[in-house]
């Protein structure tokens, strides 16, 4: 019964932290995030990270997204496609810039440098999603933008880390057409199904005469697009997100969102948010201090300016395009896997992988207060903690 008091103590400490970060004046999932350290190895040492923990946060967060995807304004998404790419972009060459100079400085090979570089440009929105979603903007022109630029931010990174490690000789001999073809062919798969399979699959299920069968039909659709995403070199983010945005389409939009949101955040999402900061552990970063403090900096700034230059060249303001920045700091899962990938092919030396970690949970720490700081006052509206 160990993973039941787990569960038990996440879900008390996690509502417990959000109604407090909320109470000071900040997002709730900032509270969240930090429980997550307190429980973890780092504190208190009561939860550790686990393969119960991996795939109930695995879950959490492919149903966050699907939510997002559920709530996203299709049409708003069309017409800022080419904001949405800018800021990908941007979001790519200041920070792959950022982290080749600083390896540099520190006195890492080349290929090391390179490595960091590509690192530091990994966003994952998941965290951005649940803030805006607090302060309901996510349906919002800089919420779709910096959902929008998250999709594309997640294929070119992949793509350039393939292409990365064949030139260094760090992993398996890749094809490059092939690899973007399987993207392509990820997008179109999606999209058809989207159009002429979900619509008539939900309507299907619906005439069971089961409890439930309409959420379960919406499951596994997120479920099964997740998984096709993986096999196709996509994150299953972006998969359980296409989900959600095809059953949006359909009658069912409202059914789906009203009966998924409590299933996933009284259990899953607790869990995600928490076994972020189950990956800390401040053992031995004493000799790295200035290595993580640098390198968070320049995460964390390369990513606000890189991508708020990108929405600035698109035609939003200053101040969206500082806020649409802000969505894009999180580097979170994706780079966690990157920096995995990166230890075992060598690109990545043993003595800095706890160190990048670290850099990783920063950037996931800061982005909610800085969302809820540079947000245009005037777009944010009250609303409740989940």
């Amino acid at each position: 019964m160990q993973f039941i008091l787990c569960l038990a103590l996440i879900i008390v400490f996690t509502k417990a932290a959000g109604h407090l970060s909320v109470k000071l004046g900040q997002p709730s999932v900032l509270g969240k995030l930090i429980a997550g350290i307190l429980l973890g190895p780092a504190l208190l040492g009561w939860i550790q990270p686990d393969d119960f923990i991996s795939h109930f946060a695995e879950i959490g967060v492919l149903l966050l997204m699907f939510i997002a995807g559920l709530e996203t304004d299709l049409e708003q998404l069309r017409q800022n496609w080419k904001a949405a790419f800018a800021v990908a972009i941007g979001g790519i060459i200041l920070p792959f810039i950022g982290g080749y100079a600083l390896a540099a400085a520190f006195g890492m090979s080349n290929a090391e440098a390179l490595f960091l570089g590509l690192l530091l440009c990994a966003t994952s929105v998941s965290i951005s999603v649940q803030t805006l979603k607090e302060m309901n903007q996510l349906g919002s022109k800089e919420g779709t933008t910096i959902l929008g630029a998250a999709v594309v931010d997640d294929v070119v990174v992949v793509i350039m880390l393939a292409v990365m490690m064949s030139m260094l000789g760090a992993g398996d001999s890749v094809s490059i057409p092939m690899l973007i073809g399987k993207k392509l062919l990820f997008f179109i798969v999606v999209i058809a199904v989207s159009l002429w399979i979900i619509p008539p699959f939900m309507k299907l299920i619906s005439r069971f005469k089961v409890t439930e069968s309409v959420v379960s039909a919406a499951l596994i659709a997120c479920f099964a697009f997740s998984y096709f995403a993986e096999e196709m070199g996509v994150a299953g983010i972006i998969g359980a997100f296409a989900a959600g945005i095809a059953i949006s389409q359909t009658g069912f939009k409202h059914q789906v969102e009203t009966k998924i949101e409590p299933i996933a955040y009284a259990l899953f999402v607790p869990v995600f948010f928490v076994s972020i900061g189950l990956n800390i552990t401040f053992e031995g970063i004493g000799s790295q201090l200035w290595f993580i403090l640098v390198l968070s900096i320049i995460a964390v700034l390369t990513k606000l300016f890189g991508a708020g230059v990108g929405a600035r060249l698109s035609g939003f303001d200053n101040h969206s395009s500082l806020a649409i920045g802000a969505g894009m700091i999180s580097r979170g899962e994706v780079a966690l896997i990157i920096a995995a990938s990166g230890l075992e092919s060598g690109l990545l030396l043993p003595q800095y992988f706890t160190s990048v970690v670290m850099v990783v949970i920063v950037t996931t720490l800061v982005t909610p207060p800085m969302l809820k700081v540079i947000f245009p006052k005037e777009k944010q509206e009250n609303s409740g903690s989940r």
